[in-house]
């Protein structure tokens, strides 16, 4: 993966709590593209969970793989439309919708591999697919639909 993670290029002030590079409590999700990915619009990240993100002893917090999906897809939802509008840096996106399955535990004593890719493009809305793994196992899978905004929306450009 590239030294600078798509967060640090283009956002990094951003206090989001998932993947804000500024958010010294959150997160800080760092997205890549993938290296095979080519045009396919492919991201992937690698995360080390804490003893304090687990729900008991040894397993990841299911709140805290929603927001490491959410935030993974909406970085490859706006990398998306940047692509697609031959933008020089990501739309500010948001999230419309999205949903987990929580496939088996993860464990927290390891890193986590996040891997997102879109799979539908209309107008501003972007569908992406993501997974979670721990191990080489997926433990935990996603669905969303996030929304590039415009000048009407607080999160305009927010990046």
């Amino acid at each position: 993966m590239p030294d600078i993670s798509l967060q640090q290029r283009y956002a990094p002030s951003s206090r989001c709590f998932g993947c804000g590079p500024a958010n010294a409590d959150g997160l800080r999700i760092e997205s890549h593209p993938a290296a095979a990915a080519g045009e396919d619009g492919e991201l992937v990240a690698d995360w080390q969970p804490l003893a304090h993100h687990a729900a008991f002893d040894n397993v990841l917090n299911g709140g805290i793989i929603g927001a490491l999906l959410d935030c993974h897809g909406n970085w490859t939802a706006a990398m998306q439309v940047m692509r697609e509008r031959a933008l020089p840096a990501p739309p500010g996106c948001v999230t419309a919708d999205y949903a987990v399955r929580l496939r088996r535990p993860t464990p927290v004593d390891r890193p986590v591999h996040l891997r997102a890719w879109p799979v539908a493009t209309e107008a501003d809305r972007v569908v992406v697919d993501a997974e979670l793994s721990s191990g080489g196992i997926i433990t935990a899978t996603c669905r969303g639909t996030f929304v590039a905004v415009g000048p009407d929306h607080p999160a305009y450009e927010r990046w």
